[in-house]
């Protein structure tokens, strides 16, 4: 009885690890065939704004690289979280991912209380694709023609200058209080509600001056002034404006960058199917023809996780620095 019962027992091992290797084997070959149906990018934002139509302008030329369509759908609401929670917890197989940005993955862990995701923890990066500019736009009645006569009218005229946002906790309101740090000078937060009524507010002479990447084209009319970009290069839109480091304060850099993230546990090989495709997509010409004045910065997933953690860091020593409580 002993005997058979041993004999049972090593049956019964040598079908567990043959079942074990069959179950093994599926994910595998899934992954070998990836993608073979539709992949999903969640968009945390509304629609018409960069958000939206940077993602939808790199799907058409990523289709062609993957092999299958690549459709784009917005999930807007409470600041990009309920979009960013949603691929937090969907399926980590490659088919649904995140249209990922400064905002999401950097800012919001420092303006949010309730976050309900972990930008490093539950996403696996895929790379970035674009940078927005933001350029330093002011009124044309504010008698500065650079960035060094603003900073000498502001230190001449402490606390007389104003500068707009979208919002407390937004880019263009961070990256107003970085100026200030770093240049030494104080202005007054006028947070709006969104970008569009913050550039109004500038144009009208309501406020003196805001950070902003669609104003740049109020400034091509001549509503506007563009001092500089905020940016660590000059950009392919506005060549001729100067970049803030340029112009006096070394170092400076605001940018707001998108890219893509799948769900934490994707398996690195459908990662880096996707990080492949993605690198080809960002070669195609008419892409640039298609994203106005972004900027392609294409990365690797590694240099996307980098990014992701050093943003965090910096932003986060912006607000300290700034004593901004946010509610």
């Amino acid at each position: 009885m002993e005997k058979l019962t041993k004999r049972m027992s090593a049956v019964d091992r040598r079908s567990f690890l043959t079942a074990a290797i069959a179950l093994a084997a599926v994910p595998a070959g899934a992954q070998q065939d990836f993608p073979n149906k539709p992949i999903r990018i969640i968009s945390p934002y509304t629609a018409g704004g960069l958000g939206d139509t940077l993602p939808r302008a790199l799907s058409v030329v990523l289709s062609p690289r993957l092999g299958q369509r690549v459709l784009v759908e917005n999930r807007p609401g409470a600041s990009q979280m309920m979009g960013t929670q949603f691929v937090a917890r969907a399926e980590n197989d490659g088919y649904t991912l995140l249209w990922a940005s400064t905002t999401n993955m950097a800012i919001n862990t420092i303006a949010q209380t309730r976050l309900g995701y972990d930008p490093q923890k539950d996403f696996a990066p895929i790379g970035v694709c674009f940078t927005s500019p933001l350029y330093l736009l002011v009124n044309p009645r504010l008698p500065v023609k650079s960035v060094k006569e603003l900073i000498a009218y502001a230190k001449a005229h402490p606390g007389k200058l104003t500068f707009a946002s979208g919002g407390s906790g937004s880019t263009n309101h961070l990256a107003g209080e970085l100026f200030m740090q770093q240049t030494g000078i104080r202005m007054l937060h006028v947070p709006y509600k969104g970008a569009g009524p913050a550039i109004v507010g500038v144009i009208g002479g309501e406020v003196d001056l805001m950070f902003e990447g669609a104003g740049i084209e109020h400034a091509r009319h001549g509503q506007l002034r563009a001092l500089a970009v905020a940016s660590r290069q000059r950009t392919h839109g506005a060549p001729d404006v100067p970049t803030i480091a340029e112009a006096g304060v070394p170092g400076f850099d605001a940018s707001v960058w998108f890219g893509l993230a799948a769900p934490a546990g994707t398996p690195p090989a459908v990662v880096a199917r996707l990080a492949s495709g993605l690198q080809e997509a960002l070669k195609d010409p008419a892409l640039v023809r298609s994203i106005g004045d972004a900027e392609i910065t294409p990365s690797s997933p590694q240099a996307m996780a980098d990014l992701v953690r050093t943003d965090t860091d910096k932003w986060r020593k912006v607000v300290v620095d700034a004593h901004i409580v946010f509610e």
